[in-house]
């Protein structure tokens, strides 16, 4: 019988090649997978394998296992088909979270493709209401849930952090005002679906959504929402926060 881990890298393989072949026809996609697999093989050499540990500082200081280095080749083929594995920056993180106006207390933090996380740990500097990560790969997950339970630091503000192991397409949004954090974590009709979700719960419950796009490759799928716009933009970086409902725009207050 299949394991879990085959069972999975199959159904990814065959969404994969779907979305693909349906946006380049087969024989790009073909052509696609090819240069991936290669990219693979040519990663899992010794050289390039212990370059993936060039991003230990934040492990060694906080006695936790986030690295991309320490990532079996099930987990890592299963990111061709899915988001590769690569944590955050922190430095680049806290400057992120730091351009958002807003009360911390008064949101709850939410990580798609959260990884081992890392993010979830250095979310958890500021005071926000609550901390969720959403990781689709169970080793990741574990991983998670190990450094959730190790990380002990004197700059911790907030200590409800959980990591969910769930496919973000289909991970209901709590109905509290929201960041939602995104590493490039989706290919691109998983991010459409994950923020069509969203969307859909905003109108549920109109509340601030604010969204921190690092690396905004797929920033063409947030620039065409209707119920997000783009606050700012940076190096590295985009900040999108839900839109004026009609009846807001144009009312002052006083």
């Amino acid at each position: 019988m299949p394991s879990d881990s085959s069972r999975q890298l199959s159904s990814a393989i065959r969404g994969w090649w779907r979305d693909h072949a349906r946006a380049r026809g087969s024989l790009g996609a073909a052509s696609l997978l090819v240069r991936e697999l290669f990219g693979f093989l040519r990663d899992s050499t010794p050289a390039r394998r212990r370059s993936r540990y060039g991003d230990m500082d934040y492990d060694w200081e906080q006695h936790v296992n986030t690295t991309a280095g320490a990532v079996d080749w099930r987990t890592r083929l299963l990111g061709i088909f899915h988001s590769p594995y690569q944590p955050t920056e922190p430095a680049l993180f806290r400057e992120m979270v730091a351009s958002l106006p807003i009360d911390f207390r008064e949101f709850t933090f939410i990580d798609i493709g959260s990884g081992k996380g890392r993010t979830l740990l250095v979310a958890s500097e500021h005071p926000f209401r609550g901390i969720i990560g959403i990781e689709l790969i169970a080793e990741l997950h574990r991983a998670a849930e190990e450094n959730i339970r190790a990380y002990r630091s004197a700059t911790q503000r907030c200590r409800q952090i959980e990591s969910v192991l769930a496919d973000a397409c289909k991970f209901e949004f709590p109905g509290t005002p929201l960041v939602v954090y995104l590493f490039n974590p989706l290919p691109e009709a998983g991010l459409r679906q994950t923020i069509l979700n969203l969307e859909e719960s905003w109108k549920r419950t109109p509340r601030a959504v604010w969204i921190v796009y690092h690396n905004p490759l797929l920033e063409n799928v947030l620039t065409e929402s209707e119920v997000f716009a783009k606050e700012r933009s940076e190096l590295g970086y985009s900040v999108f926060k839900t839109k004026p409902r009609p009846s807001e725009v144009g009312v002052k207050s006083g």
